[in-house]
């Protein structure tokens, strides 16, 4: 997901890494923390295969600072991941929600509506932090205050993702 950060906001315009960081870190920071050991290797990376260009430029102070941008190669990848994403990137919710950050970019709005119906499929499937023998149980079959609490917010979330992304899909197969 950290590539995809990096590949969607350099969709959006250039940027040196520090302001980079700053932006991935407000997207997921708060739940997976982006550290410089794991950042700047991914640019690395990526430059190295062709899907970023960097420049220099003088920095604000006295040391230059590395511009960054996407290559066409770089965007192709971009939108190949963002048209094919991998199961945990849709059943993981915050993986899903860093996907959801740069769906727009995909120009299609049929493969926009198939990511979101993939989604959708997900959170129809029952579900549960805990299991009994006969499957998941329920807020009101949890043995204590907390457990209810915690599959009762679930359960609320879980429904009013599944009520957007229906409305979002049917947005998306109206003709444009």
């Amino acid at each position: 997901m950290l590539e995809l950060s990096i590949l969607g906001f350099l969709a959006e315009e250039p940027l040196h890494g520090y302001e980079l960081k700053e932006r991935i870190t407000a997207l997921s920071g708060h739940v997976r923390p982006v550290s410089d050991g794991a950042l700047y290797p991914a640019i690395t990376r990526l430059v190295t295969a062709g899907k970023l260009d960097q420049r220099t430029e003088d920095g604000a102070g006295a040391a230059p600072r590395r511009v960054l941008s996407l290559t066409a190669k770089g965007r192709e990848d971009l939108l190949e991941r963002l048209r094919r994403p991998k199961q945990v990137e849709i059943t993981d919710q915050v993986r899903f929600n860093t996907l959801l950050a740069f769906l727009r970019l995909l120009p299609d709005r049929r493969e926009q509506a198939a990511v979101l119906r993939r989604r959708l499929d997900f959170l129809e499937l029952p579900t549960s932090f805990f299991y009994a023998a006969d499957g998941p149980v329920s807020a009101e079959e949890a043995g204590d205050l907390f457990r209810q609490g915690m599959l009762r917010v679930a359960r609320a979330t879980g429904q009013a993702e599944r009520a957007w992304l229906t409305e979002a899909i049917e947005v998306l197969d109206q003709p444009s």
